[in-house]
């Protein structure tokens, strides 16, 4: 019977990887049914469309598709197949209709997507999508803010213990490691007799460190912007760190005095356009006062449209300067980015840290910087892959 029940399951899977027919549709479910006709609108969509028209150019149409891959599927897979959508049926003009945008499942590329095509939308699809992005940008402050502010304040106070701490100070890895002995089992937690933290302590103006994240606006850097600029959100929040951010492709634009709100500086990005990475480093080095508390973190995939030569000597001179230069050739989830592979390495050969980084490890990636501790070797202990200076 079990053989029998894993035959006809497999048999079933079969017939959703490679699409049923008439007769075959007749053996499924209507819930498979329904899945069946989902996953050929969208990879067998000829044959979907002899069947039942497909998908067609009908927002309404489109936004229940996505309900039923949204019912079928978790959302990991989800925002796999919407990407195949985009690629394979051109479905990004579906994003000037609010309800199909409302049916979408949010996420750091369709943020992406709604950014790069803001300049086009009507009227009556800008006030949707800022709810679709102020959405994204929630989750993902509740994602990175706490983990982002711990590990600043921690880098830049480590030196100062309270056991008074405020509930926002409290460095809840030593806390509960310090109250192990205080588990209980009934309550399958930890109560601690005494709470471990951070000192506050004011710091004059002049002594803060500062963070310029000098960020690519090209397309290709999409979800690289989106974290960037929650990240800036959240560093401007704290008072412990002067934080400025500063976006580039062909043109530059500070969105420093814009942070308070990272829907609005999303809104202020323009994806797209060539890259001129020297102009960019050329403005960041006119605002750093003090080199030695600067830290300057280019996001890019160091495809140089401007002058190569005289990026390197810019790079060359802050090091002599002894700012904190650290290259991210990307800040996403996405993997192994594509990125000049001979700039990279020479940057590595000026002294500077190159590698991709992921959101959850830019936290920590940050306190190491603040702490101007070993980088590249912070980067190997994450078994993160650094570029090399003889790599090309």
């Amino acid at each position: 019977m079990d053989e029998l029940k894993q035959q006809l399951e497999q048999k079933r899977r079969w017939h959703l990887a490679l699409g049923a027919d008439d007769e075959q549709n007749q053996t499924l479910s209507k819930d498979d049914q329904r899945l069946s006709a989902a996953l050929s609108a969208l990879y067998n969509p000829e044959t979907q469309q002899k069947k039942r028209g497909g998908l067609g150019a009908s927002a309404p149409s489109v936004a229940r598709w996505l309900g039923d891959i949204r019912e079928f599927f978790p959302t990991s897979v989800v925002q796999l197949v919407q990407r195949d959508a985009f690629d394979r049926l051109g479905l990004k003009q579906m994003l000037m209709e609010p309800e199909f945008l409302l049916a979408m499942q949010a996420d750091v590329h369709l943020v992406a997507d709604l950014i790069s095509l803001r300049g086009v939308m009507p009227d009556k699809v800008i006030s949707t999508a800022r709810l679709v992005i102020e959405k994204v940008v929630q989750q993902l402050m509740a994602r990175l803010e706490q983990k982002t502010a711990e590990a600043i304040r921690g880098a830049l106070d480590k030196h100062k213990r309270s056991f008074r701490p405020r509930h926002s100070d409290i460095d809840w890895h030593r806390t509960i490691q310090a109250n192990l002995r205080f588990y209980q089992a009934d309550l399958q937690t930890v109560i601690p007799e005494k709470r471990i933290g951070y000192a506050r302590k004011q710091r004059r103006q002049v002594d803060l460190d500062e963070v310029i994240l000098c960020v690519d606006q090209s397309g290709s850097m999409a979800s690289s912007v989106v974290y960037s600029s929650i990240f800036a959100a959240v560093m401007a929040s704290l008072p412990a760190v002067k934080t400025r951010l500063v976006c580039f492709d062909t043109s530059i634009v500070d969105l420093t005095d814009e942070l308070a709100d990272p829907v609005q500086v999303l809104f202020g990005i323009q994806l797209g356009g060539g890259t001129d990475i020297n102009q960019a480093i050329a403005y960041c080095t006119e605002q750093i006062e003090r080199p030695h508390k600067t830290h300057l973190i280019l996001i890019s995939d160091l495809y140089e449209g401007g002058n190569a030569d005289q990026l390197r000597q810019r790079i060359a001179q802050l090091r002599r300067q002894d700012v904190n230069v650290i290259t991210l050739l990307a800040l996403s989830d996405d993997g192994r980015p594509s990125y000049d592979h001979q700039m990279a390495a020479d940057f590595a050969a000026l002294g500077c840290p190159v590698f991709a980084c992921t959101p959850d490890q830019f936290p920590d990636l940050m306190a190491t910087a603040l702490k101007r501790e070993d980088v590249l070797q912070w980067a190997a202990d994450q078994q993160i892959t650094t570029i090399r200076a003889d790599a090309t």
